[in-house]
């Protein structure tokens, strides 16, 4: 298997697993699905820039080839995006929770969403 293969396997596992959670009822496994798919997405940018081993990112002298340093860039700019979106959720979330008293996302019980 090549290494490419491993990581569109990867991202496919995230990206269904972050799905599959986003898409359930209660706030916290909301939330962990949205993790998942931006994991996902930043992996995705990464593997874009070409999967090289053992050549720099900057230019260094002597060296012919390097690796993209865009993806890179991309990658460490979506990491912190992320981490600001990820605590806006949580603290939305908390704040639903505390005012309704349920954590699921249309806001009813669990017996009230049966009927």
């Amino acid at each position: 298997m090549s290494l490419e293969f491993l990581v569109a396997s990867a991202v496919a596992v995230l990206v269904a697993g972050g799905v599959y959670l986003a898409l359930r009822g209660r706030t916290f496994q909301v939330v962990l699905g949205l993790t998942l798919l931006s994991y996902a997405v930043n992996l995705f940018l990464f593997a874009t820039g070409r999967l090289i081993v053992d050549r720099p990112p900057l230019f260094v002298e002597g060296v012919t080839e390097h690796a993209d340093p865009l993806p890179q860039a991309l990658v460490l700019t979506a990491i912190v995006i992320t981490f600001g979106m990820t605590a806006l959720t949580v603290i939305l979330s908390l704040r639903s929770f505390l005012e309704s008293g349920s954590d699921q996302v249309d806001g009813r019980a669990d017996d009230e969403g049966a009927a």
